[in-house]
């Protein structure tokens, strides 16, 4: 096998993992042909080009990762690669040629502004991002609270039940609707799994600009100011599924600054950075443990960390791993394949802020090695200043998973004993009591939410189980709950449905359970694994099925819900399908509710590729 065609069927398979949703970064199934494509690259290419050991004959697979896809096809189909490439059908130089290049054949002319039908006639300055009403990055506030007040909101209780649909925006080529929308000064700014992200009239859904990113865009885009940037004025700020992160001009889209923040050629920002005076908060993920389930890979050498930028040049000030040691060499596997230690512990939420503290808080997900790494599905507190680490508190020991084992068979790469792959996946809520006291609402896949005491190193204050059975891997709250000021919510993935937690003493209040709407054509798809949204007296909650519901904060019952799957007729002229709805929440700002509709992740869900915006009438 050549070894440089060894090397691209390597890329494609690991890309296979972001560009097919990744809802985790420890969770998806393998792709047809992956282990075999593995095991070749092992056996006959990794001496010369894998794991950053590459020659200097041979590309490397960051430099071959930079490539556009229609420049790959071009090399296997006529160019310096053709012969290496000639016993390969066309619909796999193709799968090759997108799945390297991060994007499908025609996104960069498609999903341009140019090419849309409602570019804005006019593109006015932007106003002052932190005055008026606004939904800024994965939370509106710091703390991550996913709440928004009555005055913000513009949206009552009462006017939910009266939601009708305003208009669609839909990305070319998407699949999957993974980048929750920000919206500030009338603006709407989000991206899509094309690498695409745009700007929007939050009025009419016309189209500002587009920047196509390096790769697929997860995160939500963060709003702020830059002083040193020529006319421009305010920066996005957005990662993508390659580590990269980007600031681009709010006003134009052009690009500001680019920042790579690890070098783990599986490294990817799967949670949105926090932006905090002037400084980015970067969360840092990887597929590894996705690969890794084939026993001639490596296995493990990512640890997950956060990255704080200069938001102003993209320059790192610290980084902090949330595994402390660097892996080294252990054993060799059943395959002869080097395995490392200790690895894991990615983190994919955002971080929260304590003011107060000085302090950031993030979630990280199981270890990839055994013994598990003592910081893994752990809550980690860390100096804003420094990235000094104050203090973890980890409530699951001893869970190492990865992808294709089952615990009965210890092959390959699969832990002795096999985890149940609970991560801290939800970022964790900072909340004040009318009485001044402080503490930190965490949950995670495990089911359970918990309150940790900032001020004692996490101190447990109370712990509540919101299942009847422990769940599958696939965990029970996955990305995201809501808490007004006197109860936290959270969605329930694989049983469905919604709960309602005292803050203050941990009692589930009250539980709804939602049952899957039939799909024709389709199995049920039950369970809520996307982020919910609170406004006051409201809880906004999209499902695997596809469905947008409201329930009442105070009881639980279905107020509103509306049906995404459905093709639309789109304001820029794209052809728009809703689907399934896994990750982000919906953001509620000014009398307006906009969420994203087509999610596959690992439940299956439907792919789609609409933004939706419902206002009362």
């Amino acid at each position: 096998m050549n070894r440089t065609l060894g090397l691209i069927w390597l890329v494609v398979m690991l890309l296979l993992l972001p560009l097919a949703g990744v809802a985790s970064a420890q969770e998806q199934a393998q792709p047809k042909g992956w282990v075999a494509a593995q095991i070749q690259f092992e056996k006959n290419c990794s001496k010369c080009h894998g794991n950053g050991n590459s020659q200097a004959h041979a590309s490397s697979r960051e430099a071959l990762m930079k490539l556009s896809p229609e420049a790959i096809y071009a090399s296997i189909t006529s160019g310096s690669m053709s012969v290496q490439a000639k016993d390969l059908t066309d619909e796999q130089k193709r799968l090759i040629a997108q799945h390297l290049g991060g994007r499908p054949f025609g996104v960069a002319a498609a999903g341009d502004v140019k090419a849309m039908s409602n570019r804005c006639s006019t593109n006015p300055p932007l106003g002052d991002p932190s005055t008026g009403a606004a939904w800024n990055g994965w939370s509106n506030d710091a703390v991550n609270t996913r709440y928004q007040s009555a005055q913000a909101a513009g949206l009552t209780a009462d006017q939910v039940p009266h939601l009708k649909l305003k208009w669609a925006f839909g990305i070319p080529y998407a699949t999957e609707m993974y980048s929750q929308p920000t919206v500030v000064s009338g603006r709407i700014f989000l991206g899509g799994d094309s690498g695409y992200v745009y700007s929007l009239d939050a009025a009419t859904g016309c189209v500002y600009w587009s920047f196509l990113a390096q790769a697929g865009v997860r995160t939500a885009p963060s709003i702020g100011a830059v002083k040193t940037h020529g006319s421009a004025k305010y920066a996005v700020y957005f990662g993508d599924q390659r580590a990269n992160e980007y600031a681009v001009d709010a006003a134009t889209g052009e690009l500001l600054w680019k920042q790579r923040v690890e070098d783990h050629p599986l490294a990817r920002i799967v949670g949105a950075p926090k932006l905090y005076n002037g400084k980015l908060y970067v969360p840092v993920s990887s597929g590894e443990e996705g690969i890794s389930a084939n026993s001639s890979y490596p296995c493990c050498t990512f640890r997950g960390s956060v990255v704080a930028l200069d938001a102003e040049t993209g320059k790192q000030i610290w980084k902090t791993y949330s595994v402390p040691e660097a892996p080294k060499p252990t054993k060799k596997n059943s395959a002869g394949a080097q395995l490392s230690a200790p690895a894991g512990a990615a983190i994919w939420n955002s971080p929260t802020i304590d003011a107060k503290r000085n302090a950031l808080y993030v979630g990280t997900g199981d270890s990839y090695t055994e013994p598990a790494a003592k910081n893994s599905d752990a809550i980690l507190a860390m100096d804003l200043d420094s990235g000094k680490m104050l203090w973890s508190f980890q409530d699951i020991r001893n869970d190492s998973w990865m992808v294709g084992c089952d615990g009965k068979h210890v092959v390959g790469n699969c832990p002795e004993e096999l985890g149940p792959d609970y991560d801290f996946s939800v970022s964790p809520m900072l909340r004040t009591l009318p009485n001044g006291r402080q503490f930190l609402v965490v949950s995670g896949k495990s089911g359970y939410v918990l309150a940790l005491d900032p001020d004692k190193k996490g101190a447990v204050l109370w712990k509540t189980p919101l299942f009847e059975k422990p769940p599958a891997f696939s965990g029970l709250i996955v990305f995201g709950g809501a808490s007004d000021e006197q109860d936290a919510y959270f969605a329930l993935n694989q049983v469905g449905g919604i709960a309602a937690v005292d803050m203050v003493t941990g009692e589930r209040k009250w539980f709804t359970p939602l049952a899957p709407a039939a799909i024709p054509g389709e199995p049920p798809r039950p369970g809520q694994s996307a982020a919910v949204t609170a406004i006051p007296g409201v809880v906004f909650s999209g499902g695997w099925d596809g469905r947008l519901r409201a329930v009442a904060s105070g009881n639980g019952s279905v107020i509103w819900e509306y049906n995404t799957v459905r093709d639309y007729t789109t304001v820029n002229g794209v052809p728009g399908k809703g689907g399934s709805m896994g990750a982000p929440g919906p953001t509620v700002v000014g009398g307006t509710l906009y969420v994203g509709s087509g999610y596959v992740g690992v439940s299956n869900g439907l792919p789609g590729n609409v933004l939706l915006a419902f206002s009362a009438e």
